[in-house]
């Protein structure tokens, strides 16, 4: 009984890791023509969580999305596309409060980076949606109205704690 539970613990997990590998590619595909497109490469020039900038950060909820969008047969290239532009406010949130005195990025951003991508991008109901709420539950009435909506706004949160907590592993390491 055992070994058939861990048998079958290990089959699963290698058909998930088998899955990734497959769906890796895929993902790219989903999200090419943004990834590189001008402006979205301009996020790169703004530091955002961490060591980590706007684009990476982008990426890596992206990335995230498509995973567990695709795991749960929702719709993962929508939600890859809308993770990569939720954060196309493209300025330096550090900063911003101090050049344009709005206190509340967190708030506010949502908005800036949709207003954003409408302009360079045609956006369908659920990368709007990703983009408009990503900030939930800081921004208390903008709840995700889509299923991939609400994982976006778990996969963002957890993509940034990851990328702070590897900044303070490193300002640990330089300290001793």
């Amino acid at each position: 009984m055992i070994n058939g539970g861990k048998m079958k613990r290990k089959n699963i997990i290698e058909k998930i890791y088998r899955l990734r590998e497959e769906w890796k590619y895929d993902f790219y595909e989903c999200v090419q023509d943004i990834a590189e497109h001008p402006v979205v490469l301009r996020m790169k020039l703004y530091p955002h969580h961490g060591t980590t900038n706007c684009y990476k950060h982008c990426m890596n909820v992206a990335y995230y999305n498509y995973q567990w969008c695709r795991f749960f047969h929702l719709d993962a290239k929508s939600a890859a596309r809308g993770a990569m532009l939720h954060d196309l406010f493209l300025y330096d949130w550090h900063t911003h409060a101090e050049k344009t005195g709005d206190k509340f990025h967190g708030l506010t951003h949502p908005n800036t980076a949709l207003k954003n991508a409408e302009k360079f991008f045609e956006l369908n109901k659920i990368e709007k949606d990703i983009i408009y709420s990503h900030m939930w539950p800081v921004t208390l009435f903008r709840f995700p109205k889509t299923k991939e909506g609400f994982i976006t706004t778990l996969t963002d949160k957890y993509c940034g704690a990851c990328e702070s907590s590897k900044r303070r592993k490193r300002e640990k390491r330089r300290e001793k």
